[in-house]
């Protein structure tokens, strides 16, 4: 199984858990080892997106897929200022 399928399949699984929690969890792209998702719905504007992000998606993909460098929010899909991203 290539990396984006790897990657792809992660998302799918983790995709429940935002949505029950009334986010919605987007895959967009895989390239030169950065994947690119987009959070939406409740995730907008919530306090722990940081944590959302880096602890659980980020984590997940990038021990599941050594060739993944970083995971990285679409510019434009939730404002990030004021967010603690590692």
């Amino acid at each position: 199984m290539d990396a984006e399928t790897k990657i792809i399949k992660i998302i799918e699984h983790i995709r429940p858990y935002i949505l029950a929690d009334g986010g919605d969890l987007e895959y967009i792209s895989y390239k030169d080892g950065i994947v690119t998702i987009a959070l939406s719905g409740a995730c907008i504007g919530c306090s722990l997106i940081g944590t959302t992000l880096n602890d659980g998606i980020k984590s997940w993909i990038m021990s599941e897929v050594p060739e993944v460098q970083d995971v990285v929010l679409q510019e434009g899909t939730v404002e990030l200022e004021g967010y603690d991203f590692y």
